[in-house]
């Protein structure tokens, strides 16, 4: 068996044990599921992007990161989940960014002074703070951001499927265009094997998976009408390419090939949610700014 495949294979096999637990989840409407679900795949990335700063000896306070981590996703979705209480929502993560601000800054003033470390240890961990945790934690307020029905079941829910849906069918079609018909490099410095005809494939394919599930689903996603699936069947689409990359540039930066061990074939779990870190904040704001829904 060729490399090739047996990447693929492994790729194959993961993702639909993948499938089958986290479309579990999400048709059982158990809100605490979700809750662990969303969580676990947040604390796993945010600690494999800290350990690929280790890898590359970059200086970084994880532990105390995860603490305000736990706390943050805690309180984030106790608060989201309650009626009326989404503006204690942001005042509460706004509270708990300030307070870690407050502790990074307070640890570093009892560390030796190395020439610019004590900026990079700071900025090192406040970033990996909002690039991974933050920007993950928009899949809980996608889940709640929508009304709930008359006997009290989310909603929001079948919104994350149709993220989770759209984002990877955009790689899927990088990945199978590319592989098929690549011949032009897209970012060579920051990966080589991503190419132009792959990003078209990707736009292709994610418009068609929008287009796919807004049919599907039909009702319960009654926000999004047609015109709205081919918007962002392209934007989320484009975030989902930059999502990809952003996660090469870390991992070129820090020179690891994957951020973890995890999942065969795919990599870790940063590996796995790296496109969602930037379609989950737009379809957020698509569905409040655009979609008026509240």
């Amino acid at each position: 068996m060729s490399n090739a495949r047996s990447v693929f294979l492994r790729r194959l096999g993961s993702s639909i044990l993948l499938w089958v637990v986290a479309l579990g989840i999400i048709f059982s409407g158990n809100e605490i599921g979700y809750f662990f679900l969303i969580s676990s795949m947040a604390l796993l990335g945010l600690w494999e992007f800290y350990l690929m700063l280790d890898h590359k000896n970059l200086p970084n306070f994880k532990v105390t990161a995860m603490v305000c981590a736990v706390i943050f996703l805690a309180g984030s979705f106790y608060y989201f989940r309650q009626p009326g209480d989404r503006a204690r929502s942001y005042d509460f993560e706004m509270a708990v960014l300030l307070f870690f601000l407050l502790v990074v800054f307070s640890r570093q003033m009892f560390e030796k002074m190395r020439s610019i470390w004590p900026l990079e240890t700071m900025a090192y961990t406040l970033f990996g703070l909002l690039y991974v945790l933050w920007l993950f934690n928009f899949i809980t307020k996608i889940v709640y951001v929508t009304p709930r029905a008359s006997d009290g079941a989310l909603t929001g829910h079948f919104y994350v499927l149709y993220l989770i849906v759209v984002t990877k069918f955009s790689d899927m079609g990088a990945y199978v265009t590319g592989s098929l018909i690549g011949k032009h490099p897209l970012v060579p410095h920051i990966s080589p094997k991503k190419t132009w005809e792959g990003f078209f494939g990707a736009l292709a394919f994610s418009t068609l998976g929008s287009f796919g599930l807004r049919w599907a689903l039909g009702p319960r996603l009654g926000f999004i009408k047609p015109c709205d699936a081919a918007i962002l069947g392209v934007l989320l689409g484009f975030a989902a390419i930059i999502g990809d990359l952003a996660e090469s540039l870390v991992k070129r930066a820090t020179e690891v090939k994957d951020s973890g061990k995890l999942l065969p074939g795919i990599g870790g779990a940063l590996d796995l949610i790296d496109s969602l870190l930037f379609t989950a904040p737009l379809l957020f704001f698509y569905m409040r700014l655009v979609l008026r829904v509240s």
